[in-house]
């Protein structure tokens, strides 16, 4: 064997304590507890949980630096667990939505990504639907679209009329539509009525981002998937009752799913706004009073995953005089796994359990990569998590992503990554990023994802 690693691993039916996991050829060849197969190389991590790495399912490495800012976000990814992202269609300049572009993209990858890729393709006004079937063919593992406009380019607002169009073609394949999901006429008319009466600040920002303009969003995009048989799933549900939504169209036999993001588990509107600000600016907003019902929707399965929706903005663009015009969109990839085990063991929850189901498992079987990433299982690859233990303050100056700055600069977290391993070579010790640009790879979807016995 090439590599032993030991420790407290979690594969999907259990935790095995004095576990060991043996790799040749970059993929997992055995799995066991007690004496292990000789190896070239033994790392043995005592009492430290070894985990899938983690498949983050919704990134913006291109939102800043354009194609070469895979480079810091991939470094940022393999420094927190992350050995995959999957990286969203609003590149900059351009959208990935033509073949091209894609090519350029996947080249990008092997260029500068320490971490492996997958990604999603969209559509535009300017091309429609011509080249859905290219981006499909190309490896896409899902199409995303937005109802609301930040940019008439890169993020443009989709109509409902070519929005169904796409569900159509979606319809006969296994991939889904995902949604930034907020009504334009309602935020805009918010967010005008704020400003006029001259409120400011985080709470000024979720109520001119309210609810109901999610869930109105939501709601027609919904219909629309159950309509023409595509797979539906807006890509970040704020309150429980976005979850609620999501399970009443699936009940009715919809292929309907919902994603959350860690922030929203985390931090509060209410409790945080003041001393974060923009900070801890998104959209939608992290609401006040929110994360009881979002961690009891997750305990009851109601979510599909959980991501860090990172987005690649210098802190440049936060600092400004108004909320509203302030970017929106926070780093992550460093805090991901251990904000969201932190949160959950301190919810008394199966944190390591938790952590690999909804941030490795379900992901890769989403995206339709889960032939070989998310879980600790004889075939897969070797992507692996090494997480240690104890109470870890976390330095936003010490960030891998060129930004080094977080909203959750300061917090305390019950556990760190120590070590990640991608197709089985150490690519962080926990100090230093090993990997090197164009380690990573791109990769295409495979298997049948979310609703393959459906």
């Amino acid at each position: 064997m090439e590599l032993v690693i030991r420790g407290r691993v979690v594969t999907p039916n259990e935790i095995i304590e004095n576990g060991w996991i043996a790799v040749a050829d970059g993929k997992i060849a055995a799995i066991g507890s007690g004496e292990a197969p000789a190896a070239d190389v033994v790392d043995d991590r005592g009492d430290a949980f070894i985990l899938p790495g983690a498949v983050d399912g919704q990134t913006h490495a291109t939102s800043y630096g354009g194609l070469p800012g895979i480079g810091d976000t991939t470094r940022s990814a393999i420094a927190g667990g992350v050995t995959t992202l999957v990286d969203m269609p609003y590149d900059n300049p351009e959208p990935l939505d033509r073949p091209e572009r894609l090519e350029a993209k996947v080249a990008a990858i092997a260029a500068h990504s320490h971490a492996d890729m997958a990604l999603y393709g969209t559509v535009s006004r300017e091309v429609g639907t011509d080249h859905v079937e290219k981006l499909v063919e190309g490896g896409v593992v899902a199409f995303k679209i937005s109802s609301f406009e930040s940019n008439p380019v890169r993020f443009p607002r989709i109509g409902q009329d070519l929005t169904l169009d796409l569900m159509e073609k979606l319809a006969k394949t296994d991939l889904p539509l995902g949604l930034h999901n907020e009504d334009q006429e309602i935020v805009r008319a918010r967010i005008a009525k704020a400003q006029a009466e001259g409120r400011d600040g985080i709470v000024a920002h979720a109520e001119a981002r309210p609810e109901a303009a999610e869930l109105a969003a939501t709601a027609q995009f919904l219909a629309l998937g159950q309509a023409s048989g595509a797979h539906a799933h807006p890509v970040h549900l704020t309150t429980a009752n976005g979850f609620r939504m999501v399970e009443a169209f699936a009940r009715q036999g919809a292929k309907a799913t919902g994603e959350l993001c860690v922030h929203y588990l985390w931090l509060d509107a209410a409790r945080d706004g003041q001393r974060l600000g923009a900070r801890m600016k998104v959209n939608p907003p992290i609401r006040p009073n929110a994360v009881d019902g979002l961690w009891e929707v997750l305990e009851k399965g109601l979510v599909a995953f959980v991501s860090s929706d990172h987005s690649s903005w210098p802190i440049d663009n936060k600092l400004v005089d108004s909320i509203f015009d302030a970017g929106a969109g926070v780093p992550g990839l460093e805090t991901l796994v251990p904000a969201f085990f932190t949160a959950a063991q301190r919810r008394g929850l199966d944190a390591a359990k938790l952590t690999a189901e909804y941030l490795c498992e379900r992901p890769a079987r989403f995206f339709g990569i889960d032939n070989r990433k998310g879980a600790i299982e004889v075939g897969r690859e070797a992507d692996l998590i090494v997480l240690e233990p104890g109470a870890f303050k976390w330095d936003e100056a010490s960030a891998h992503d060129g930004l080094r700055w977080s909203p959750f600069d300061g917090e305390t977290f019950d556990a760190r990554v120590a070590g990640t391993y991608l197709r089985g070579k150490l690519a962080w010790d926990g100090a230093e990023v090993l990997a090197t640009p164009g380690q990573g790879r791109f990769v295409p979807r495979q298997s049948k994802g979310w609703y393959a016995a459906a």
